[in-house]
């Protein structure tokens, strides 16, 4: 007897809502567009230099490694213009040429192209690229001294430094408001957390991104900040802090949220976030490293294939092809 089994599906015609590619990455880069725009207006001219040099070359490592592959052209779908301005909104006005032209080819050949392209790649690109940035020249993500220069007129320094380094009363009169209005100091498209908020919220609306993701990724930033505020009130500080510094916003809703590195079903999005979230405070409380949203994420792109296999047993039925 044969041990042959089928898959009982139903049959064709399947519906297709309209949506591509090239349509999405359009809509993920309107939606940072705000972010972006005050970033630049806070820091001037060398802040579009960086924006505009990291999409040129992360749109350049993509033509030339698909040429060098004999693969058909794939930059017409926007996805390595989205790398290179999330890595730019990542990144102060003040980073080196160099450092940028490395950061964009780690993102898209190491973290993307080499794994087969767009839709296959295990890690988020953009957190691949600042990821070995961060390790390697650390100083060149240092907000304090890359933004030494910049008389931004805020009431603190990088907020997550002056509380890493110097203690909770350092930041204490940095409200959400100012956190939400740019009021701070970090990377070219995330310190207007408003903008983020309103970009996040457009793209779920238009079905881009998954709101349990981002939702359960700051459920679970706010869930830990929370726990460690209790523990310790005069040490850490409290929930919408860590909601609205460094890359939190950005990172729920523009990194994580990344399809190839992140779960389809329902349960495993709400742990894949709350993990990530955790992490994020995590590490920045007790880490190493002054913002842990880079590592945090990555972390739960390794993991996230085994919580994807966490779900309800799937209908239909399996039979014996006798």
């Amino acid at each position: 007897m044969s041990d042959t089994r089928k898959l009982v599906v139903s049959h064709p015609p399947h519906w297709h809502d309209g949506t591509n590619l090239s349509a999405k990455n359009t809509h993920i880069l309107l939606a940072a567009l705000p972010a972006v725009l005050m970033g630049i207006y806070r820091y001037g001219a060398p802040a579009l230099g960086v924006v505009a040099f990291c999409v040129s070359w992360a749109v350049i490592w993509e033509l030339l490694l698909t040429r060098v592959m004999g693969r058909s052209t794939t930059i017409t779908d926007g996805s390595a213009a989205v790398t290179g301005l999330l890595m730019a909104m990542l990144m102060p006005p003040s980073m080196p040429w160099w450092a940028v032209v490395t950061g964009t080819f780690v993102a898209v050949v190491v973290g993307k192209m080499i794994y087969g392209g767009i839709g296959a790649n295990p890690f988020n690109p953009v957190l691949v690229g600042i990821a070995i940035l961060a390790v390697s020249w650390k100083e060149l993500l240092d907000f304090d001294t890359a933004l030494i220069h910049y008389d931004l007129g805020v009431a603190a320094a990088y907020p997550l430094a002056s509380l890493k380094h110097f203690g909770l009363d350092s930041v204490s009169k940095v409200g959400a408001w100012d956190l939400l209005m740019a009021r701070q100091t970090g990377g070219i498209g995330s310190i207007f957390g408003l903008g983020l908020l309103l970009g996040g919220v457009y793209l779920i609306l238009r079905g881009y991104i998954r709101w349990e993701i981002c939702v359960s990724f700051l459920a679970g930033v706010w869930v830990t900040a929370l726990a460690f505020k209790i523990s310790a009130s005069g040490v850490y500080a409290g929930p919408l802090f860590h909601l609205f510094t460094g890359y939190t916003l950005i990172g729920a809703f523009f990194l994580a949220t990344e399809d190839s590195s992140s779960p389809v079903h329902f349960i495993p999005m709400l742990i894949y976030g709350a993990g990530a979230g955790f992490l994020t405070v995590l590490i920045r409380n007790i880490g190493a490293y002054v913002d842990g949203v880079v590592f945090a994420i990555l972390l739960m792109n390794l993991a996230h294939p085994l919580v994807d296999m966490l779900r309800p047993k799937a209908l239909g039925k399996v039979e014996d092809n006798a």
